[in-house]
């Protein structure tokens, strides 16, 4: 790799376990995910001290409201959101006796007999490990394989966070949440949403924005694809679905898969693919089909890549 949501879980279904992420299955039930608040009050026991320590952390300068003292302790606070690799938690992070806090939201990869590898194969190619018995390993699935890819994918989500971070505050277009440190196979990211509420931001996906706030929101997404594009990115599983809008910006979330457009040689049709994803929502609710065109935005990607 180069350079350097939160609904509360679904109810069990018949048959098998329900996760909110299961986009199809919304789509088709047509039911409409509400975010629901989470309770701010402390699990019991659930205080421990902060794990900024001993943690890899975000890029600097570091936010103003990112709390960093050591004598800070995190709180449960419960769960954002289940997925099909991860599960994300609402964590305080707070100084006791002082009003310095702050709200972090901590996604925790399954270990490797709870994840559901269902799209390693693709999205690992132009990934690779030193280690010849590791690549061995995560070729053929083994429990210690299934390990070393759910390291992969932590690790490849907190570099690319942090990587479109610095470009998005170089040049003011900041399209990701801030990445706030890495445990492991644990990612502290910023809570996007209303604190006091405990509200997290709503996906792109349950909103029905008017044709003035539409237009903008596709203005948005097209600069946050050029960015990615210019590091070398696509998104690799994008739908409105792992798109947020908090406070009329458009973030870019869930990006584990993130796919390198010159090392893996099934990236452009990734790209293509995202693309055509979010162009079909936009232009099914009113976007002009002039601009929401896939074909063109692919190839204006492409050329921003370097590959055209």
């Amino acid at each position: 790799m180069r350079d350097h949501d939160f609904p509360a879980p679904e109810r069990r279904t018949r048959g098998r376990r329900r996760f909110d992420d299961d986009e199809p299955h919304l789509a088709k039930r047509g039911r409409k995910a509400e975010p629901q608040p989470v309770d701010l009050d402390p699990l019991p026991d659930a205080g421990t001290w902060s794990s900024w320590d001993d943690a890899v952390h975000g890029p600097r300068p570091y936010p103003a409201w990112l709390v960093t003292e050591l004598a800070a302790r995190d709180t449960e606070l419960g769960v954002l959101k289940t997925g099909k690799e991860a599960d994300v938690h609402l964590v305080r992070r707070a100084v006791p006796d002082t009003d310095r806090s702050c709200l972090l939201a901590a996604k925790r990869y399954r270990d490797a007999d709870h994840r559901l590898f269902h799209r390693d194969a693709g999205y690992l190619e132009g990934r690779r490990v030193r280690r010849s018995r590791e690549m061995r390993a995560m070729t053929r699935r083994t429990a210690f394989g299934r390990q070393m890819i759910a390291g992969q994918w932590a690790a490849a989500e907190f570099a690319v966070l942090g990587r479109l971070w610095e470009i998005g505050a170089r040049y003011g277009t900041i399209t990701v949440p801030y990445p706030v440190q890495l445990r492991g196979t644990e990612l502290m990211l910023e809570f996007l949403g209303d604190p006091d509420e405990s509200l997290a931001a709503p996906r792109l996906a349950q909103l029905r924005p008017g044709e003035a706030d539409l237009r903008d929101l596709w203005g948005q997404l097209v600069e946050a694809l050029m960015v990615l594009a210019r590091a070398g990115h696509a998104h690799g599983d994008l739908s409105p679905y792992n798109l947020l809008v908090h406070e009329g910006r458009l973030v870019l979330i869930d990006l584990p898969q993130v796919v390198d457009l010159v090392a893996n040689p099934q990236g452009p049709e990734f790209l293509a693919r995202d693309v055509r994803v979010v162009a079909t929502w936009f232009a099914a609710r009113g976007l002009p089909a002039a601009l929401a065109d896939p074909l063109a935005l692919t190839e204006q990607l492409l050329r921003e890549a370097g590959l055209r």
